[in-house]
């Protein structure tokens, strides 16, 4: 299974996808989005130009991929129903989970992982970001087949409901400018990447 779609609990089993992936699979793209900066307020689109800003509709791939492509944001779709945006230090998953694809979640991973020897370390400066944090929680996920020690930082927001498109767009920039904040954190603040 590769690591982006790791969970927690997870069987390594996969489930049928609805949405609208069969016209992301066709057009993926490959460029490396530009870094975020953390200190960037509010989504780089302008989202005056999204129609029908009130119309609450189900959250689809699909959706994710053209609020995606507002906020400048270039990703790849897996074929598994998921959408993997990869920037310099970090790479950034956008998926639907849930027994009706209900649940929204962005699960960051930096590219560099934590020796086994470090593990003490890594529970203490990922529990500091929890405490001291909005947004995304953190966590130590399994070894890796080498031993090391990947660190993650996940948001998942329950839409069941559906969300109007503004809504979408300022969720997953949200969930991409927490990632790069929490991935640059690791390098300097918290001194463990």
């Amino acid at each position: 299974m590769p690591w982006w779609s790791w969970r927690p609990g997870s069987t390594g089993t996969s489930r049928p996808r609805t949405g609208g992936e069969v016209a992301l699979q066709s057009n993926p793209r490959a460029a490396v989005p530009a870094q975020r900066e953390p200190g960037q307020s509010g989504p780089a689109a302008d989202l005056s130009t999204i129609d029908q800003p009130d119309h609450v509709a189900p959250v689809t791939l699909e959706r994710i991929g053209k609020s995606l492509d507002l906020l400048d944001i270039r990703f790849l779709a897996d074929g598994g129903g998921s959408l993997l945006a990869m920037w310099e230090r970090h790479a950034v998953l956008f998926t639907l989970e849930g027994p009706d694809d209900e649940i929204l979640v962005m699960r960051a991973r930096p590219h560099a992982t934590v020796p086994p020897d470090w593990a003490d370390r890594a529970y203490r400066v990922v529990n500091e970001w929890n405490h001291t944090r909005r947004f995304c929680k953190a966590y130590v996920g399994d070894p890796t087949e080498r031993g090391q020690l990947p660190i993650y930082a996940e948001l998942q927001v329950p839409l069941n409901s559906g969300a109007h498109d503004a809504l979408l767009v300022e969720m997953l920039d949200c969930g991409a400018a927490v990632a790069t904040s929490f991935v640059d954190w690791l390098h300097d603040e918290g001194a463990l990447l």
